[in-house]
């Protein structure tokens, strides 16, 4: 099967860069085309097209150029583009996104691309739907998540992924690998910071799902406003075709004049909790009811309410994989989904009741120091709902959390962490999670003065796994340990370096199979 073209020529460039209003100067040295395009100095080959993007510094042009790169992208002259192609543009982010998409010979064209965004839920209902119509479309769709990216069925073609959603060049090049993997539909996460550095640019979705927002993502290295972030959100809805709105949403009057004023009304769904109150008066198309919600059950029934919902044939009971009241509205937004992109409710019942997500709700039972669960829940939201869940189910035992918050970034989840274990924990444990430039110590004592002391115990330990260890140690047998935050990465940032760490998910294992053995003997 092909690759794309894999080619880019002088006069495509200038004509794309044109049409966009993004090409300032341009000056012809090579008159060749380009057979790779690189914006990373230690990833290039002969005639390589190179972006210089980000905290650029002249001497990766340098190694580049030093490497085969003949062509530089920039948004000004450097001296080390002399003998180069050099294109000067307005904008290198969106440069690289036409460019990019141009030189992987338009792969979106051969997709059915659904599209999630939210502050959280993304990743619960995009595995959702991919695992609900992956056999109906005959294992043919393909994911990009915060967790793994799919682009086929062979070995090697799922792999863990660095960004929620990537650089656009690395997006373009999955999509051109899926397409020629005979991938048929992409499910994909998108989040605000793919509109913050037109990471999509250009880009349309053929159906767009909108979860929710709450305060999150607002910080210096992320959005300088609630507002700025709320506007990146809404972009998703401007750029589909077809668009599904979780009614329950803060900032619906925003959310759905956003989708309205660029979607034909007839092809806005909106969704809720049966009875449900929402912050402006919408005509729903769908309620779900919660049937069971337990730790190993859980379980809804889907109701149109619409003529046009009523079409889709959806109606009726799903079981879930994936327990927590908070996954329902999640479960229903992926049906919807399927709906619309042609499934029938007898092709997700399965798929849906067995979708697992790595580092979700990752349970691991001990004899004596009671149940671990490892997940990602890394806001207020997301947090609290989890714990909320997890204390509603085990009301006899303590709820004892380890957490910890990123550095340089999403500032605003300090103090929701804080209040979120004032509402719903026992006792914390205070920890490292991703500190980037800041000192973790600042980290965990900035959100240690949002906690309650009469309230939760609080412990600090820097060395998250002796954090998890000395939590999972102090609980009980009718205890919840839930590890936040990092899930399955393999990694803790620190100071611009991605050092190796274990993961929550292999730490835990280990202990827990290490203390049911000691039981036992």
């Amino acid at each position: 099967m092909g690759y794309g073209k894999l080619s880019l020529n002088i006069d495509e460039i200038q004509i794309l860069l044109q049409e966009h209003n993004l090409l300032k100067s341009s000056v012809s040295a090579n008159q060749k085309k380009y057979s790779y395009i690189s914006y990373d100095s230690r990833d290039v080959k002969n005639d390589t097209l190179f972006f210089c993007k980000g905290n650029f510094k002249p001497e990766y042009l340098e190694i580049a150029k030093a490497s085969g790169a003949t062509g530089v992208v920039a948004e000004k002259h450097l001296p080390a583009s002399s003998g180069m192609d050099e294109y000067i543009v307005t904008d290198i982010q969106k440069a690289l996104s036409l460019l990019s998409v141009a030189f992987y010979d338009y792969p979106q064209n051969d997709l059915f691309i659904i599209a999630v965004t939210g502050t959280k839920g993304k990743t619960t209902s995009s595995y959702l739907l991919r695992d609900a119509i992956d056999k109906a479309s005959g294992n043919k769709t393909a994911l990009f998540s915060t967790v793994n990216t799919v682009i086929g069925n062979k070995s090697g073609d799922t792999f863990k992924s660095q960004l929620t959603t990537p650089e656009s060049l690395d997006v373009f090049r999955n999509m051109r690998r899926a397409v020629d993997n005979g991938m048929k539909i992409l499910v994909m996460e998108v989040s605000s910071q793919a509109y913050l550095k037109n990471r999509v640019y250009g880009l349309k979705f053929n159906i767009g799902s909108f979860l929710n927002i709450s305060p999150d993502h607002v910080g210096e290295n992320e959005h300088p406003t609630f507002a700025n972030y709320l506007h990146c959100k809404e972009q998703l809805l401007i750029n589909s075709k077809v668009t599904i709105i979780n009614a329950e949403t803060k900032n619906l009057d925003d959310v759905y004049y956003a989708a309205k004023a660029t979607c034909n009304p007839e092809n806005v769904y909106l969704f809720a909790r049966n009875g449900a109150k929402t912050e402006i008066p919408v005509t729903l198309d769908f309620v779900f009811d919660s049937k069971s919600d337990t730790l190993s059950d859980n379980e809804i029934y889907l109701k149109s309410l619409t003529k046009k919902g009523e079409k889709l044939n959806l109606d009726g009971n799903y079981r879930i994989g994936i327990p927590g009241d908070y996954n329902e509205a999640n479960a229903t937004d992926a049906i919807i989904a399927a709906g619309l992109a042609g499934f029938k409710r007898t092709d997700l019942l399965k798929g849906i009741a067995d979708t697992k997500i790595p580092g979700r709700m990752e349970m691991y039972s001990s004899q004596d120091h009671g149940t671990v669960y490892v997940d990602y829940a890394h806001n207020y939201a997301s947090t609290r709902a989890l714990l909320g869940f997890l204390k509603r189910q085990n009301p006899n035992g303590r709820v004892v959390a380890v957490v910890g918050s990123p550095g340089n970034k999403g500032i605003d989840r300090r103090e929701g962490f804080g209040k979120a274990l004032n509402e719903e924990a026992d006792v914390a444990y205070l920890t490292t999670d991703d500190p980037a430039y800041e000192n973790p110590q600042k980290i965990a004592q900035e959100i240690d003065s949002y906690i309650d002391h009469d309230k939760v115990d609080v412990h600090f330990n820097l060395d998250r796994e002796q954090a998890i260890k000395d939590a999972i140690l102090s609980g009980k047998k009718e205890d919840i340990i839930v590890i936040l935050g990092k899930g399955q990465d393999p990694y803790q940032k620190v100071k611009g370096i991605d050092i190796p760490y274990p993961t929550d998910s292999a730490i835990v294992k280990k202990i827990v199979e290490s203390l049911n053995q000691d039981t036992k003997n």
